[in-house]
């Protein structure tokens, strides 16, 4: 058991929560052992309770961090035309790192989508999700140990509808060199300083052959700098199908917004859920906001029974970028350590516990 915790938290690091510049490359600051400011945002529903898990597992391991939270409004800011508001996007630009907890947009109303208004008006450029299999919580597969790579700012998501006429919806999808040259970058970059040896783009180039066709050729392109990696393409409806069958064949996958929106959960899938997948939103100039994808789960809300695996994997992944590998060891081997034993875990991971009773098994761990 031992040896299969300490493979997952080599695995852990060797995805994305490693050390700088390994991981999160994009930032050059560097942090002193003086307190970092940080912007927190709860989020909804069981956002509260596993944002102050996290609190006070940091408050445990001494992690030198103080936490700007931040709340979103309650209605439309017409700055952004979400009710993410003007000083919530100024909070992150004025600390650059951050970590959000899930947050529910209504489905169906006039104003842009809370993840969406982040990811967009921040220029996080990049969401990269770990999916690696978790020592001592068993799954259809023992093996798996992906990273996914999804541009994160145009594609279907671009935010561009509009009717055309009563009954007919024309919904545009953006592809420009810019941004696909720059999240192949960035998957290269990432494969070749973790020790990753193949990226794979994954497209409909064979369908929509303008833009998905743009997509692989700047992968193309930006290949040719990275000969020591090895690459290919997959067309997005046949990597499902290759996921599901054997995932331990796929490395790095780098891909459009959409399909890394489908994939990234599909991958989550296949390691126990997306209450385990830790994730990350990348910009320039060191500019990080982590965060927990699952949702808010409104059915549990209030009642002490939220997992924070997936803020908890999250806030290690910022450690790591703050330049505090020792806080995130720590950590990290709790939780992987406190799954493994099995004793004190939540009820979506086959157990009975409280979340308030499975942090608490963390600190002990943390001991």
């Amino acid at each position: 058991m031992r040896r299969a915790i300490e493979a997952g938290s080599k695995l852990l690091h060797a995805s994305n929560a490693l050390q700088p510049p390994a991981y999160l490359s994009t930032s050059s600051r560097l942090y002193s052992s003086e307190t970092i400011t940080c912007t927190l945002f709860p989020g909804d529903g069981i956002g509260p309770e596993i944002a102050d898990a996290v609190k006070t597992i940091f408050e445990a391991a001494k992690a030198p961090i103080d936490w700007d939270e931040q709340y979103i409004g309650k209605v439309a800011d017409p700055r952004t035309n979400s009710m993410v508001t003007r000083e919530n996007l100024d909070s992150v630009l004025k600390h650059r790192v951050g970590l959000k907890g899930p947050m529910a947009t209504p489905i169906g109303k006039g104003h842009r989508s809370l993840n969406l208004t982040l990811r967009k008006e921040l220029q996080l450029y990049a969401n990269v999700r770990p999916c690696f299999s978790i020592p001592g919580y068993k799954t259809r597969y023992d093996d798996v140990n992906l990273i996914t790579i999804r541009e994160n700012t145009e594609g279907e998501y671009s935010g561009l509808e509009h009717e055309v006429v009563p009954g007919v919806v024309e919904s545009l999808k953006v592809i420009t060199r810019n941004a696909s040259t720059r999240v192949a970058e960035y998957a290269f970059k990432y494969a070749r300083d973790n020790g990753r040896k193949r990226v794979n783009s994954i497209h409909k180039a064979n369908i929509m052959k303008m833009a998905d066709g743009l997509f692989i050729k700047c992968c193309r392109e930006v290949h040719e700098k990275y000969p020591e990696i090895e690459y290919s393409e997959t067309i997005v409806d046949n990597a499902c199908m290759q996921l599901v069958k054997n995932p331990a064949q796929f490395d790095v996958l780098v891909m459009p917004n959409l399909y890394g929106d489908i994939i990234s959960d599909l991958c989550a899938g296949l390691i126990g859920g997306l209450g385990l997948t830790p994730s990350a939103n990348i910009g320039a100039n060191g500019l990080a906001l982590m965060e927990a994808v699952h949702g808010t789960a409104p059915d549990i809300a209030g009642q002490d029974k939220a997992n924070p695996t997936a803020l908890l994997l999250s806030s290690v992944m910022m450690l790591r970028h703050l330049g505090l590998p020792e806080h995130a060891d720590r950590i990290q081997n709790a939780v992987l350590d406190t799954i493994a034993e099995g004793k004190v875990i939540t009820g979506d991971l086959g157990g009975k516990s409280k979340c308030s009773e499975f942090t608490n098994a963390i600190i002990d761990h943390m001991q």
